[in-house]
Order: structure tokens, then C-alpha cells, then sequence
């Protein structure tokens, strides 16, 4: 079994690599490879997309490595692996992003990536620090989270879902922000599991064991 971490140069993936290395090994989820090959990609059992900064910028780092995107969308649309997307990586699944231009995403699931707009003036974007968590719907990666479980977010975006069943989770931030998407064998994370303690630590473990 094979989980590869995708490195773009999108961010620090060093703490994410820990995360998942120690969540591999205590549920049995074999091997985790950060890599920016190709190859990696295609031979993996399960795929994760960081992404820290812009939208545009992000989209744009995946696009300039020859061959990287098209491995991971053959292995996830495809070939039916597993994949999350955390952060960045979860906003590009969209249908677009709106951060400082139009720029489209994966079209994986429908929805926009708008600004977090809080209807309250004393709420602050970005949004940044812990919240609690909101489940919409239930589904594998989220066994043994529930509502008022915290996570660790910061994001100035968000990804406003075109259908409700997509949304998994959302947070309160003077409007519902979405915290979690998932669609057939894609899930998505706003949040940062590798900081989220114990949340995220769960997320991990069940993302490891899913089986779509």
C-alpha cells in the first residue's frame, strides 16, 4: 500500500509527511512517498494534494511539472484511488476559483472558490485559527469525528459547493464555511489535519483505511 503526498513546491510538507507516516503506522497503511514524479503518482494506492498560498498560484505550480496533473486525475477519475486534497488542494477540486482572478479548478465538484465574506464586522479574514467543526453528512473519513470536534483552519477562501450532499462539514464564521467536501472516491479538507490534533489525526487514519 502506497500513499503518495504530492510536492509541488505548494508548501511545507514536512509536517504533513509526519502526520501521515505516523497515522500509516499505526493502522497499517503501509508506505507514505512525498514525490513530484509522474510515476509516483500513477503506481500510488492513494493520492494527497497539499496546497498553501493562492488559488491561481497553486493551479498554475501543479500545471508547470510535465505530466504531474494528468497522472493524478488518470489515477483518481480514472482509476477510481483514493485522494484528498487539503487546504489549496481541496479548493482546486472546484469548478473555479475567484482569489484575485478567474481561474479554473478540476471540475471534479461543482462550486466556486469565493471570499469568505462574516456577516459580523468583529470577524476577521483571513480566517485563521481553531473552530468547530459541523458534520452535514456522514461518510467514512469522518468516523469518530463529530460536531464540536475542533480543527485548525487558515484560509481567506472557501469553497461554496453547487450541491448541499457535497458539503460534508462546515464551520461558523458568521456565514457557513465549508470545512470538508466529498464526492465518490474525493474527499477534501480546508482544514490542515496535520495540525489539527486529534482531528486531523483521525481524519488521516480513516483516509488511510478508506475503501471507496
Amino acid at each position: 500500500m502506497l500513499t503518495v503526498l504530492v510536492d509541488y513546491d505548494s508548501g511545507n510538507l514536512h509536517s504533513a509527511e509526519k502526520a501521515f507516516q505516523r497515522m500509516a503506522a499505526e493502522v497499517g497503511g503501509g508506505q507514505v512517498l512525498v514525490s513530484d514524479k509522474p510515476e509516483d503518482v500513477a503506481r500510488a494506492d492513494r493520492i494527497v494534494l497539499p496546497g498553501d498560498g493562492a488559488f491561481p498560484a497553486c493551479r498554475r505550480a501543479l500545471g508547470s511539472y510535465g505530466g504531474l496533473f494528468e497522472a493524478i486525475e488518470e489515477s483518481v477519475t480514472h482509476r477510481a484511488r483514493p485522494f484528498l486534497g487539503i487546504c489549496i488542494g481541496m479548493q482546486m477540486l472546484a469548478t473555479k476559483g475567484l482569489e484575485y482572478e478567474e481561474t479554473p479548478g478540476f471540475g471534479w465538484i461543482d462550486g466556486e472558490v469565493v471570499r469568505i465574506e462574516p456577516q459580523a464586522a468583529h470577524l476577521k479574514v483571513p480566517h485563521m485559527g481553531w473552530n468547530d467543526l459541523i458534520i452535514d453528512h456522514p461518510h467514512p473519513v469522518l468516523e469518530g469525528i463529530s460536531t464540536g470536534d475542533h480543527a485548525y483552519f487558515v484560509h481567506s477562501y472557501h469553497f461554496r459547493v453547487k450541491h448541499d450532499h457535497d458539503r460534508l462539514a462546515h464551520v461558523d464564521y458568521g456565514a457557513a464555511i465549508t470545512a470538508i467536501v466529498g464526492r465518490e472516491n474525493m474527499v477534501g479538507a480546508q482544514f490542515h489535519p496535520e495540525k489539527s490534533q486529534t482531528t486531523g489525526l483521525r481524519l488521516i487514519a480513516n483516509f488511510l483505511r478508506w475503501k471507496p
